[in-house]
């Protein structure tokens, strides 16, 4: 009979289910995140560690076409100000660069691309052995250790003491068993390193219900006035509503601390960017616009404990206007007509993209392809994924909320650039709107 606990509860040990992680809170995970610096985009992997102090794998992928691009690396701790410095080359394929950290908890990233620096806060975290674990390895060895003694004290022919022992045994068994089954409903403890729970507060101090309040964005370009075909820089500053404090606390969400769409308003401009943390709750990018005119930005941004949020900015570049309207745009180069199911949506229903796909395509930003949909007003911006399709077509699925003409594109990357491929989309009114 002790011997069928104690294998029992073996069994349970082996297979009970691993603690479910909190969100952006994964002790072991590799975190990516998405640049747009020295005019390519890149993405930074930060391999998971397993002990600190230790060795922390940095390497950076490149997704646009650059010749061995030199990326300089710093990690600072931000608790002890302890820094160590490095360097990376972006390419398709990453090779790691091993630097040591000393401590778990908040850390800084600065990578140096060109003259342009960016800095990147993450979290070094190391899973914690949990107190299940403890009565568990400790009941299972407590009861080895008794059963073993009751079979030599068996031996000697004192039944007495052996069945105390071989009830001692038992116990130890009970106990890991009863752990085993009761620790995958019990709330995980955090990883070292992990930052305290978040908790809103109001500018007086108390605590806010309800998590923390959507970030407040301003919006302004360096110069003013940008000319067309010069390189000018757009800034992000976000400020948290309820103290007027920097918001820097952003999550990394599809592999970047923030997405920034920015588009002409005529459509015929198009940029996917990830601006660089350039300052506490300050986002900057460098660009060129090609033509003169009224441009617009979205960024899509998630707070911790917040969730996700959309800011929406204009600006302006001055210089001579293009004539060309939108509707002479159509997919670019030989990447082929996406095919619309049904062949003109109908606004509120489900309508399915499949796009073409120029070579073997590679994820980005976590996933296969990106759809991104503006209405022609620019007052809407959708942003939809592509699951894995097989074969050679990315097939999205996106509802059109009104009437009218929209603007899209589709990303995907192969090889060593991203392809983007812009059409428009004309939406019918359902019946309930006519």
């Amino acid at each position: 009979m002790i011997r069928r606990v104690l294998c029992l509860a073996v069994l349970l040990v082996l297979v009970g289910a691993a603690p479910a992680a909190a969100h952006n809170v994964t002790a072991g995970a590799d975190l990516r995140i998405a640049q747009t610096i020295a005019g390519t985009e890149l993405t930074v992997v930060i391999k998971g560690t397993s002990r600190v102090p230790g060795p922390l794998q940095i390497g950076v992928i490149a997704y646009q076409p650059v010749t061995g691009l030199p990326v300089g690396l710093e990690i600072r701790s931000v608790e002890d100000g302890r820094t160590v410095t490095g360097s990376a080359t972006a390419a398709a394929e990453p090779r790691f660069t091993q630097l040591r950290v000393e401590r778990t908890g908040p850390h800084e990233l600065k990578l140096r691309a060109g003259d342009e620096v960016a800095v990147v806060p993450f979290r070094v975290l190391v899973e914690r052995a949990s107190a299940g674990d403890f009565l568990i390895y400790g009941g299972l060895f407590l009861a080895g250790v008794l059963l073993v003694g009751g079979l030599l004290t068996g031996a000697l022919s004192r039944p007495g003491p052996a069945m105390a022992l071989a009830a001692g045994a038992a116990a130890g068994v009970t106990v890991a068993a009863l752990v085993v089954v009761a620790e995958p409903i019990l709330p995980p403890s955090p990883p070292d390193g992990a930052a305290p729970t978040a908790e809103s507060t109001l500018p007086d101090g108390s605590a806010q219900a309800g998590g923390r309040p959507f970030a407040q964005g301003r919006v302004e370009t360096v110069p003013a006035s940008p000319a067309a075909g010069a390189e000018f820089t757009l800034r992000l500053d976000l400020v948290d509503g309820s103290t007027g404090r920097p918001v820097d606390d952003l999550v990394a969400h599809h592999e970047a601390l923030a997405h920034l769409v920015v588009t002409s308003e005529d459509g015929r401009f198009f940029r996917h960017l990830h601006p660089l943390r350039t300052g506490p709750g300050r986002l900057e990018v460098r660009l060129r616009a090609d033509r003169a005119g009224r441009y617009l930005a979205y960024a899509e941004l998630e707070r911790e404990d917040s969730g996700g949020q959309l800011l929406t900015a204009a600006f302006s570049v001055t210089g001579d206007p293009s004539p060309a309207p939108v509707e002479e745009q159509q997919v670019a180069g030989n990447a082929g007509t996406p095919a619309l199911r049904p062949a003109v949506p109908v606004a509120g229903r489900p309508a399915t993209i499949e796009v073409p796909a120029q070579g073997a395509v590679r994820p980005w930003l976590g996933m296969t392809g990106h759809l991104i949909v503006r209405s022609q007003d620019g007052a809407f911006l959708g942003h939809v994924h592509e699951m894995g399709t097989p074969g050679g077509r990315l097939r999205f699925t996106f509802s059109f909320p009104r009437p009218g003409r929209y603007l899209a594109w589709s990303q995907y990357a192969v090889s060593d650039k991203i392809v983007t491929v812009p059409f428009t989309v004309d939406v019918a009114a359902g019946e309930a709107a006519r």
